[in-house]
């Protein structure tokens, strides 16, 4: 009974979350109100569809932390439509949902259930994390590939007589997402009258990236000293498409050492929670001689492993 009861909690736990995070993704948000206020600290009512009381109190302490600021930078960076209060709140779900999951898989008596719960429930905490930054590399690979076209559509603007605003505004018109829509949103921003160096910092704050960093400043510069922008950024441009080339060829020539600093890393890991199901009575003899002894084998394991993975990618990290 208890073992159906269990099976039961743990299907409807994943299909809510599958659900969550569908209706998520697919959501539609006002998004002048909602991308906009994230970063003004502007009071945000989602265009009429105000959050529960509960849900805007949480919300609103949590934001206030540290830990909390961090996480909304993150969740816009990756362009994910979620409040921070609803991002712990999947953080709970995933958790307790694959520690569910791995108790039911595992079996066992109740103190392997609940060290196999644990382990579930460690991994599934994760799982949240890793897809927002998955989604924010890809983001950003995706606008640093569009941001020597946006450049040349720009110059061609400023060529034909575009004020800089007109430029950005053909741009947010023209090329595809992402790069479309966060140049919208600077437009927007100057709309309201926010100055186009605060607007362009706050593009800074969403897209932190090296290339970006370089065609702001050279803006910025020359609206305090002058000079022809349009020359100006046609030679950013090309520095530019030389800088993704050169990346290109160096991720080339590495991929095989950060190919293996991941394997090598995660193989052993997997290997033990592999085992931890199948041959449970074998991976438990690292408890022969106490509790104490086998966790600080496992925590050194996982040190060493630590170290390994840092030093191969720190050997791989060659900054263009």
């Amino acid at each position: 009974m208890t073992g159906t009861f269990l099976i039961i909690a743990g299907v409807v736990i994943v299909v809510l979350l599958i659900i969550g995070v569908l209706m998520t993704s697919n959501s539609e948000r006002n998004l002048v109100e909602d991308r906009l206020g994230r970063y003004l600290d502007e009071d945000d009512d989602g265009g009429g569809k105000r959050s529960d009381e509960v849900t805007e109190w949480v919300n609103q302490r949590v934001e206030k932390s540290s830990s909390g600021d961090k996480v909304k930078r993150a969740l816009a960076r990756a362009d994910i439509k979620l409040k921070v209060a609803e991002y712990y709140a999947l953080i709970l779900i995933s958790a307790v949902g694959v520690g569910l999951l791995a108790m039911i898989v595992g079996g066992g008596e109740m103190a392997q259930r609940t060290i196999t719960f644990g382990i579930g429930a460690l991994i599934g905490s994760f799982l949240p994390s890793l897809y927002v930054r998955r989604q924010q590399s890809v983001r950003l690979r995706r606008f640093d590939d569009q941001l020597p076209d946006m450049i040349n559509l720009m110059v061609n603007g400023l060529r034909a007589g575009y004020s800089t605003m007109q430029a950005l505004e053909a741009v947010s018109r023209e090329l595809p997402p992402p790069i479309s829509d966060e140049f919208r949103r600077v437009v927007q921003e100057m709309q309201l009258g926010v100055p186009m160096d605060k607007a362009l910092d706050n593009l800074l704050r969403r897209i932190p990236s090296p290339d970006l960093d370089f065609m702001v400043t050279a803006m910025n510069v020359q609206r305090e000293v002058g000079g022809n922008l349009a020359e100006i950024l046609d030679t950013i441009s090309f520095t530019i498409r030389e800088r993704i080339r050169i990346k290109g060829e160096v991720k080339t020539l590495t991929s095989q050492v950060t190919t293996s600093a991941k394997i090598l890393s995660f193989l052993p890991i997997g290997l033990f929670i592999l085992l931890w199901f199948i041959s449970n009575d074998y991976i438990r003899t690292i408890f022969d001689n106490g509790l104490a002894c086998g966790l600080s084998a496992i925590g050194t394991g996982l040190f060493l492993i630590a170290i390994g993975y840092f030093v191969m990618m720190k050997i791989a990290d060659i900054e263009v």
